[in-house]
């Protein structure tokens, strides 16, 4: 059972006095306190530290954490580049990377950024799963690509990852395409599903698809992205993390947890409900701190990390339940 954290990279996640420069002794404290993971999330919408930059920056001040992208929209990037990119800190971090990667949401969480990256919406999922095999190609050493989009002729060679055939790459969305899309192609699964019995399902959904496809089961990581905020009960809870989704996304807390999972309140109160998750087959949780700023992140870090040792303790469990 892996923690994970996804760092406060965006300036709505910042008080006045914060220096972003912190987030690399943020990462350092979470790694130290017993998170498996950092990940960060990538976009235009709002001005943020650049996802890779980010994690290029943690590669070599961190020793044993996943670095983790959730998620990286390949399309705001020149598949090529984004190939070295990611091989580079891959290289850095002594094979330590997890790229998750998205198509982008309809409406202002999505579509705009295609006409900022001047490319069209339409079939924008084949060409994120032809985006990602051409990274896979090039990390084996291939010099030319010739998918149904991208074609390409006599590429000079590229950086190769620190592993043989690259970092893993999981990919977002609970749609029964994307299900399947993850089943066949994927190594990971990570969405963020409001109720843990969709999960259940989605999961279920993956795995027959990766039978179908000859793939075992045991390849694909069953990831979760959850917002989190431990306080003294559900209703506090719930209004600190109103002031969060309407500071990041424009919209009331109603309305977030409608499409996004959303944990609150006391500390067993949220050890309760995470565990609803683990029972359905999370094996690798992403989890976003509901705060308004890098100090108070810290607080929610901390206490998060306290629940750690219980959330594995679970895992174990419904593991144990599931050979039987």
């Amino acid at each position: 059972m892996d923690i994970g954290v996804l760092l406060p990279t965006g300036t709505a996640q910042w008080g006045p006095a914060d220096d972003p420069r912190e987030l690399v002794a943020f990462g350092r404290y979470a790694e130290r306190s017993g998170f498996s993971s950092l990940f960060v999330n990538d976009s235009l919408i709002s001005p943020r530290v650049e996802a890779l930059t980010m994690l290029a920056a943690l590669a070599p001040v961190t020793e044993a954490v996943t670095l983790g992208t959730a998620a990286l929209m390949p399309f705001l990037r020149r598949p090529v580049q984004a190939a070295q990119a990611l091989a580079s800190v891959d290289l850095l971090s002594g094979g330590r990377l997890t790229v998750t990667v998205g198509a982008g949401f309809p409406g202002r969480f999505g579509r705009p950024l295609y006409t900022l990256s001047e490319l069209p919406w339409e079939r924008r999922f084949a060409r994120l799963d032809e985006t990602v095999a051409l990274w896979r190609a090039l990390w084996d050493g291939a010099d030319a690509f010739h998918g149904e989009i991208l074609r390409f002729d006599d590429i000079p060679p590229t950086t190769r990852p620190s592993r043989a055939g690259g970092p893993p790459i999981w990919l977002g969305g609970a749609t029964p395409a994307a299900l399947a899309r993850t089943g066949r192609l994927y190594d990971g699964w990570l969405p963020y599903p409001p109720d843990p019995a969709d999960y259940a399902s989605g999961l279920r959904n993956v795995h027959k698809a990766a039978a179908d496809a000859g793939r075992e089961t045991e390849d694909i990581t069953p990831a979760l992205f959850v917002s989190v905020r431990i306080d003294n009960d559900i209703e506090s809870g719930r209004r600190a993390l109103d002031d969060y989704a309407r500071a990041t996304y424009g919209m009331p807390l109603e309305e977030l947890e409608k499409i996004q999972a959303v944990v609150t309140g006391s500390a067993d109160q949220v050890l309760e409900h995470l565990g609803r998750y683990v029972a359905a087959g999370a094996r690798h949780i992403v989890a976003r701190l509901g705060a308004p700023d890098l100090h108070s992140q810290r607080d929610q870090l901390e206490r998060i990390a306290d629940l750690i040792p219980a959330v594995q303790v679970a895992a174990d469990h419904a593991s144990t339940s599931e050979s039987f």
